[in-house]
């Protein structure tokens, strides 16, 4: 397809998750209220359309920080907690609000990194999120940053967009900042990305103290949800009708395509949702056949261990050159696959003293990323 088509192809999506910053909420330009109002009033549009939508929202640190008083974002881990727990409850009331207008409902919903960690956490939490949308309400999701200390640390609402994308079988997934879109060295839009690593060139640190995502954090975000199929569109906050653009196939922010074979969820939940324990590293011959596809990790081709992790977690696997070329789920533990490194299959029982799987991680349990 051309520049044309795809864009064109936006058309089709029923079902899309729109994320939005904590910048593009809290311009000092616009009131608050009148923010929460135009992005009620642009998701209303598509709800009347017929389209099921997931709202991802920043704002509670952002919005708590100043109830409790303080001049800007505070760095104190139990500050950012506070300013959460206060501001969350004044972020779902404006939404509220907002909504209301358009006799829309809304749902709150606050995830951990945990709750899609775990296998069952995460099925229950897409069987919640179908349900909502049956029923025409409009998820809004947050990081619990109350309770994640990690994720205050670490995470950002970009990454939890991507995962919903996936977590909800969403068909779209828009990232909306204060810029146009990704814009190349010369600061004209990007319009459609073909090679991630090329729009990453153009990524500039952010300035803003009010989030934790920047443009490099959304290309990212917009990399991991298309392995699974699911087009992005980073796009302009700024504008009152962008959501209504986009779906009409206009030329509008950066469209990342999907490209390859799509990975199916539980694939892309080991994949790009988990994170890795520790990781093992592997001799080329084992990189080259992972790179082939359908082969598992044998012990034959470890050469090394990091970290410290139990049988079932993620790891990662580590390609001589020191890339990471692949994640997936071990069958053993880190002392066992030390003592496994370079063994054959028909030494394990000995090295072990009992018998194990053939493989450190099966071709089932397996993803590579590269």
């Amino acid at each position: 397809m051309n520049a044309g088509e795809k864009r064109e192809a936006l058309k089709e999506a029923r079902r899309i998750v729109v994320k939005i910053g904590s910048r593009s909420l809290t311009r000092a330009s616009d009131a608050s209220q009148g923010r929460f109002a135009a992005v009620a009033a642009q998701i209303a549009k598509q709800h009347a359309a017929g389209r099921s939508v997931v709202l991802v929202s920043s704002g509670a640190i952002a919005m708590g920080y100043e109830r409790l008083g303080l001049n800007a974002r505070p760095t104190q881990m139990a500050l950012l907690q506070a300013s959460a727990a206060a501001g969350q409850s004044g972020l779902m009331r404006a939404y509220e609000e907002a909504f209301a207008v358009h006799g829309i409902h809304i749902a709150q919903i606050l995830l951990t990194h945990a709750d899609l960690a775990d296998r069952d956490r995460y099925l229950n939490a897409r069987a919640a999120l179908e349900a909502l949308l049956e029923y025409r309400v409009v998820p809004i999701i947050n990081e619990n940053d109350t309770v994640s200390v990690e994720e205050i640390k670490f995470g950002d609402n970009d990454q939890l967009a991507s995962m919903v994308s996936t977590l909800s079988g969403a068909e779209l997934l828009i990232l909306l900042t204060d810029v146009e879109g990704v814009l190349d060295g010369a600061g004209a839009r990007v319009s459609v990305v073909e090679d991630v690593a090329q729009a990453r060139a153009f990524v500039k640190a952010s300035s803003s103290d009010l989030g934790t995502g920047g443009m490099g954090s959304k290309i990212n975000a917009a990399e991991n949800a298309t392995k699974h199929g699911v087009p992005v569109v980073i796009a302009d906050a700024r504008d009152a009708s962008i959501l209504e653009k986009v779906l009409n196939g206009d030329d509008v922010g950066t469209l990342f395509m999907p490209g390859g074979s799509r990975l199916a969820s539980r694939k892309h939940w080991i994949g790009y949702t988990l994170k890795p324990k520790g990781g093992v590293l592997i001799d080329e011959g084992a990189a080259r056949a992972l790179g082939e596809g359908k082969r598992s990790l044998l012990p034959a081709g470890v050469v090394g261990v990091r970290g410290d992790f139990e049988a079932g977690d993620a790891i990662s696997i580590v390609a001589p050159d020191g890339r990471e070329i692949a994640r997936g789920l071990t069958r053993y533990a880190t002392r066992d696959v030390s003592r496994l490194a370079g063994a054959k299959t028909a030494e394990i029982e000995a090295r072990l003293g009992r018998a194990g799987a053939d493989e450190i991680v099966h071709r089932d349990d397996l993803v590579v990323l590269a």
